[in-house]
């Protein structure tokens, strides 16, 4: 994907919509029928392809009803706006005198329909709204940009178009849906990145339970080299859900591997002569029955994928030469999550991974490291996370006494968010208490695991 894809949207990416500064953020594809549902209207996404992202949309009611368009910053609402800031520091005003009884407001319910008949903007309701207040001038200056604040988000929401990566996917799972992540913070996933030293060329390997956000995360950090191997138990490999709105391409996609941990255990010449005898048996098969070809043929051109038919010259006896007849040939597109290659996985079992990152809250964190850390090669480093800290402990412990790894520690990841506008810097009321904990360690030889 060129970077000029990256910058600017197209059709059938995936993006962040914010809506209001944050009160709603929503995933959506972009096409030309989709559609986002602010309060209770609904607005196609249709202008937002071939915008920047980070392009900023209001609501406007044009002629084919209320749409999304685009605003461009000019210098003039820039200056009016540090004029402002200017202007709160001088402040004398107070509330006390303030009764808020819903009587300051003349305009109704009725008149708000009216202004939106006539074709007037959300701007401009908002306007009318404060001049019809009869306590707005005598509120305070903080007092006054809350109540317009207010307003705004109602009769003019705003609509930030954001790239999907690591951090703001993190963050809006984490903000709505915590419990399919595990409940991990964006600077808890930080941690699991740093401490397992994610880099090019690394080869990672990946338990992730979490919908595919850590898969998603070191492959975004690998940038289309090196492996992200991710292995699992049994015949059903985890969701990976979430790595489609990174909106990778091609070359990342087949970075993104998965292999079950039974082959991954089992030895690579056993593989091989398997692999051998089944190729063998199926090319003498072929050879004394011909009809299966054809049956493999034609269960392949019945099958779901899209072909596309080329014109090719067959000659034959019971055909007339030269006749055209089409050809199926299949294009698929490289999905994330694909078989591991056969080289990748002999140099695996003979090298062993480069790291190694766990993130499977509903396993036992002990039964899981003792299965995958022998695939990992010496003096590498091995990451866990786990929403509660007495799984860790116990793996921890277990580690040392097994004499399995050196420079064990256990992370709590702490994280305070702060307000940042003028003269009111302060945390945020409203903060998460706790982000998990994070086992990390390197991983050593003991003279009893085979040499990697």
């Amino acid at each position: 994907m060129s970077t000029n894809k990256q910058r600017i949207t197209w059709e059938g990416c995936s993006v962040l919509l914010d809506i209001n500064d944050g009160d709603h953020l929503v995933f959506s594809r972009l096409t030309a029928g989709s559609i986002v549902k602010i309060g209770k209207n609904s607005y196609p996404l249709k202008p937002l392809i071939g915008c920047p992202f980070g392009s900023l949309f209001r609501v406007e009611n044009g002629i084919n009803g209320p749409s999304l368009s685009r605003v461009i910053p000019t210098p003039q609402a820039n200056n009016t706006e540090d004029k402002r800031e200017g202007a709160l520091k001088e402040e004398s005003r107070d509330n006390r005198a303030l009764i808020d009884n819903n009587t300051a407001q003349t305009l109704t319910g009725e008149d708000i329909e009216g202004l939106r008949r006539q074709g007037a903007s959300g701007n401009e309701i908002v306007e009318a709204l404060i001049a019809n207040s009869a306590t707005y001038e005598n509120k305070t200056a903080f007092s006054q940009d809350k109540y317009k604040l207010k307003k705004q988000k109602k009769y003019d929401p705003k609509v930030l178009l954001r790239r999907p990566f690591a951090r703001s996917i993190c963050d809006t799972y984490f903000k709505k849906y915590p419990s399919r992540i595990g409940f991990l913070r964006v600077d808890t996933l930080s941690l699991l990145l740093s401490f397992a030293n994610v880099t090019a060329q690394s080869d990672v390997l990946v338990v992730d339970m979490i919908g595919g956000l850590i898969t998603g995360a070191v492959a975004e950090r690998l940038g289309g080299t090196g492996y992200v191997c991710n292995t699992y138990r049994g015949g059903s490999p985890h969701s990976l859900e979430i790595v489609r709105l990174f909106n990778f391409g091609d070359e990342i996609n087949r970075r993104i591997v998965r292999l079950p941990l039974a082959e991954l255990s089992s030895s690579q010449n056993g593989d091989s002569k398997e692999n051998g005898q089944l190729q063998a048996g199926s090319s003498i098969e072929s050879i004394d029955n011909p009809s299966n070809h054809s049956d493999a043929t034609l269960s392949s051109i019945s099958s779901d994928q899209p072909v596309s038919m080329e014109a090719t010259t067959v000659s034959s006896e019971d055909q007339r030469p030269d006749t055209v007849t089409a050809v199926p040939k299949v294009h698929k597109a490289v999905q994330p999550g694909e078989k591991a290659p056969e080289d990748a996985i002999k140099s695996w079992k003979e090298n062993g991974f480069s790291s190694l990152i766990i993130a499977a809250p509903n396993v036992d964190a002990w039964s899981i490291v003792k299965e995958v850390l022998p695939f990992l090669s010496f003096s590498a480093p091995f990451v866990i996370y786990h929403q509660y800290l007495q799984p860790l402990a116990t793996c921890m412990h277990n580690l040392q006494v097994e004499k399995m790894a050196i420079g064990l520690q256990i992370t709590e990841p702490w994280l305070r968010e702060y307000q940042v506008l003028p003269s009111r810097t302060h945390p945020h009321m409203q903060m998460s208490a706790c982000g998990g904990y994070v086992l990390s360690g390197t991983k050593i030889y003991n003279g009893d695991q085979p040499n990697k």
